[in-house]
């Protein structure tokens, strides 16, 4: 299935009073969506779909985004600003539908032992395939390979980066929580879990170990992180921002005090946690006044910028 992009009949009548349409012409050819039906190992059961901009650098980096529960890879596609910024970029988008049923509809698991560690199976492993397939299909560069995603999708970007943070060097989560909030499938629905209903409360220490364990002995560099969260969201309370800050600053060995803050934006709220080296590993907007509705305009391009593309 290829989703194609459209110009606009607005474009077109205007480039044709302004004498500028040859009667023969035809569009160029645009880049498309097109699903992926065997991409590798899929113990999620999950579809796959990619774009890939007709202009590129010949490795070019990966981003995998991913939708909010009830959603899908080609939902996300047309809904947010990835695909526009990858033409612009020359990076690849990777698209994942998660096939899991849950309270909101199909979400990412993020609630399984299977999903918590490193190789052990679930919607993680479904997702690394995919990567692997980009690698060997376009020559996707392994070490520019980045995760992204909105609710169910910022949920399993801390989940990828924790599980995986051999594969991943960059992630930006929006409206998400800490990896390992969810106790297993029981406590993921609406109305009664534990994580999402506004209580969670755990130290850096207990959270920085749950990223620690997901990958037994490995001692390589960690993904850096972006968090992004609306101060009046309701569904995902704000106050896991605070959690998902305090996890990823203890797995970087960080002061939970930022070591900066602006507002990039008005609205955009913005704490930085810079190392002694002066980079930042981890940075978290908190979005004054904005709900369960991100990201938002400008927000895709931000996180972009993050991972240095």
């Amino acid at each position: 299935m290829k989703i194609r992009r459209k110009l606009s009949v607005a474009a077109v009548v205007s480039l044709a009073l302004a004498g500028l349409v040859l009667p023969m012409a035809t569009p160029a050819a645009a880049a498309s969506l097109t699903e992926v039906t065997s991409f590798g190992n899929n113990p999620g059961g999950m579809r796959m779909h990619i774009y890939v901009p007709d202009s590129r650098p010949a490795n070019p980096a990966i981003v995998v985004a991913m939708h909010g529960c009830g959603g899908s890879g080609p939902g996300f596609y047309s809904s947010s600003e990835f695909a526009s910024l990858a033409d612009r970029q020359g990076f690849i988008v990777i698209y994942p539908s998660a096939q899991q049923q849950a309270g909101f509809g199909k979400c990412f698991d993020t609630w399984s032992d299977a999903a918590k560690r490193r190789g052990g199976g679930s919607d993680p492993v479904s997702i690394v395939s995919m990567v692997t397939y980009a690698q060997q299909r376009y020559g996707g560069d392994p070490n520019r390979v980045f995760a992204t995603g909105s609710s169910s999708g910022g949920m399993m970007t801390n989940h990828m980066l924790a599980v995986y943070p051999d594969v991943f060097k960059a992630g930006a989560a929006f409206m998400g929580v800490p990896f390992n909030c969810f106790a297993g499938a029981a406590d993921f629905p609406p109305g009664r879990s534990k994580c999402t209903g506004g209580s969670m409360n755990r130290t850096p220490q207990q959270w920085g170990d749950a990223v620690r364990q997901a990958y037994p002995g490995y001692t390589g560099p960690r993904p850096r992180m972006q968090l992004w969260h609306g101060t009046a969201d309701t569904l995902v309370p704000y106050s896991l921002l605070e959690e998902e800050i305090e996890q990823w600053t203890n797995v970087f060995g960080l002061s939970q005090t930022p070591t900066s803050s602006d507002t990039p934006q008005p609205n955009w709220n913005r704490r930085r946690y810079a190392s002694s080296s002066g980079t930042v590993p981890v940075e978290a907007y908190s979005i004054q006044g904005a709900g369960h509705s991100l990201p938002s305009g400008g927000m895709a391009a931000q996180a972009i910028a993050f991972f240095g593309l």
